[in-house]
């Protein structure tokens, strides 16, 4: 039986495919407030849909993570549909894995520009609001929660994640050091690593992989899910999600 959310608003960066999706519709099921964020507008509004035939509440917004002004916008209607966010969930990603020598200037730009100030500049504005609306209510819940899925290349390493690696532990320390800024103030930070989830990122990756033996998205889902419904009290701050194959990688 899934535990109602209904008091909850979420908001979820690349919420059209993967990761993201299979989060929406999870939290869907729960009864959650969704504000679903993407680039891919067609694609996001087929999720939205969906999620709302599920028995969720869930608006569709357009966004590009890395430009400021399309971020507040997207909070800013969340705010206005909702009334408050309680939860984040940085889906947003670019991935390119090839030698490092091949890499391009565009390569590396635009992974930095997503997973890196993307994840940057969106946990920053839906936490200056999260701390805005704390004072309004009193609901014996942390202030807010962040949940993000940095993947095991912010952990770890491996032949051709230069830049997408560095993109990624990028994000991870930025929201390392945010934790430690705001733990007194009730947001709490969690970091999911996962492992080979067979998603849409593979479809341009041109390496032999086994998809079949990957996590299915909505395995990540699961514990983005676990990560918003724990109790008050306690934070879930990092956790390896790796396939049967690659234990301790």
């Amino acid at each position: 039986m899934s535990a109602n959310m209904s008091n909850m608003s979420v908001l979820i960066t690349g919420a059209s495919s993967g990761i993201g999706r299979a989060t929406a519709l999870m939290l869907a099921e729960r009864g959650a407030a969704l504000t679903l964020a993407a680039r891919n507008y067609a694609a996001l509004t087929d999720v939205t849909e969906q999620a709302r035939r599920l028995g969720g509440q869930a608006i569709a917004v357009p966004v590009d993570v890395t430009q400021r002004a399309q971020v507040i916008e997207l909070v800013s209607e969340a705010a206005a549909t909702y009334g408050r966010i309680d939860g984040l969930v940085n889906c947003a990603g670019q991935g390119v894995l090839r030698p490092a020598l091949d890499l391009t200037d565009e390569d590396i730009d635009r992974m930095l520009a997503v997973n890196t100030k993307g994840v940057l500049v969106v946990t920053q504005i839906v936490v200056g609001h999260m701390l805005k609306t704390a004072a309004l209510r009193a609901t014996g819940r942390p202030v807010g929660r962040v949940i993000t899925p940095v993947g095991t290349m912010g952990r770890y390493v491996m032949r051709g994640s230069a830049a997408y690696s560095a993109s990624k532990w990028g994000a991870a320390g930025a929201l390392k050091a945010m934790a430690t800024e705001f733990q007194r103030q009730g947001i709490q930070f969690t970091l999911l690593y996962f492992g080979g989830v067979d998603s849409p990122f593979w479809d341009a990756i041109d390496m032999p992989v086994q998809r079949d033996k990957m996590l299915r998205p909505q395995d990540a889902a699961d514990a983005i899910v676990r990560a918003l419904e724990a109790p008050a009290y306690s934070v879930l701050n990092e956790i390896v999600l790796q396939p049967e194959s690659h234990q301790f990688l």
